[in-house]
């Protein structure tokens, strides 16, 4: 019972904290950590009511190895699906490469305890130590991922911006396209126009700038040239937002912005609208299922990359649980 109490006062600090600000990810840890003890306390009350119960819950956990193995299965065969319609590059293969490290490390672990050399058993529990925190942190990511990418934008948007991605031959490919059309779709809804602001710089191996090839899809899409203003500069994420407000400024449209991007990409987006102080709400156009599972592997990444002095704090306790274990097989076999 204490379990299902915790879960609802959890449940309802995690409505507190989003409507305060949806934008932090300390609200997935609530969100969690209240599914979680749902959880354990559901399967609690089960166990009382239902004979038996407990066993189901012990072979739900003793299958988690199996389980294992079929997520890594289903992650190569994606990273292959992955090259053949994406190409070989690193962000495509992120998936593949995670269903290969869920195999191998593992085996590694078990292989390396077997030694019986205390390094060998240290290692190896710091790398149960640190895999399982990342595991952690990942599901804390793609469960706020997940529900703040199924919110509904709130406000009037007096600007609508388009984030970029890449050209292909001058023109806007499939999943650039799915963003545009989000942001007519907001476009044609709101009672007056909002600005249309398509966003993106030229890259290498881009013939135009992606904010300039977009605005002609918008306007060729019956938009008035004079409701879309493209941003040409920017290099990525945290550019777009930063050039896109400074163009709303420009145009004198000073009100509520409103940010389109794919649907995996829409948690990082409000991360980092936040971080740059720019108040805007961001929303999510769909994106093809095969690409999702390296797109939000690219995207959880590119967070850890953002925060890596606090995960690397986070994970100094394992280091020394780690050292600790280490030190006290050393003496035990001596």
């Amino acid at each position: 019972m204490f379990s299902l109490i915790l879960a609802a006062a959890l449940g309802a600090l995690y409505v507190y904290l989003r409507r305060k600000d949806p934008r932090m990810l300390r609200n997935g840890i609530v969100l969690v950590a209240a599914g979680w003890f749902a959880f354990v306390g559901a399967a609690q009350v089960l166990a009382r009511w239902v004979p038996g119960f407990e066993w189901v819950v012990l072979a739900a956990f003793a299958l988690a190895p199996l389980a294992v193995v079929v997520l890594a299965g289903f992650l190569i065969a994606n990273g292959v699906t992955m090259m053949r319609h994406e190409g070989r590059s690193l962000g495509n293969l992120l998936s593949l490469v995670a269903g290969a490290a869920l195999l191998v490390l593992p085996l590694a672990a078990v292989l390396l305890v077997a030694t019986l050399n205390p390094l060998a058993v240290g290692l190896a529990a710091l790398l149960f130590f640190v895999c399982s925190y990342l595991g952690v942190v990942f599901v804390v990511f793609l469960a706020y991922a997940v529900a703040y990418g199924r919110m509904k934008h709130t406000v009037e948007p007096d600007s609508v911006v388009i984030l970029g991605s890449q050209v292909i031959d001058g023109k806007v490919p499939p999943l650039l396209r799915s963003r545009l059309d989000k942001g007519l779709e907001l476009y044609r809804r709101a009672p007056s126009a909002p600005l249309l602001i398509p966003s993106g710089g030229q890259g290498a191996d881009e013939s135009r700038p992606e904010g300039v090839a977009m605005a002609e899809y918008l306007v060729q899409a019956g938009t008035p040239a004079r409701d879309v203003a493209a941003e040409d500069r920017a290099a990525n994420t945290a550019q777009n937002l930063q050039f896109s407000e400074a163009v709303a400024r420009d145009h004198g449209r000073t009100g509520p912005l409103v940010v389109v991007t794919n649907n995996y990409h829409v948690l990082r987006a409000a991360l980092l609208s936040r971080k740059l102080g720019i108040d805007a709400q961001v929303v999510g156009s769909p994106t093809a299922r095969y690409f999702l599972p390296s797109a939000f592997l690219r995207e959880f990444a590119a967070v850890l990359s953002e925060h890596k002095r606090l995960h690397a704090l986070m994970c100094l306790p394992f280091i020394a649980l780690t050292a600790l274990l280490t030190a006290a097989l050393v003496l035990a076999s001596q």
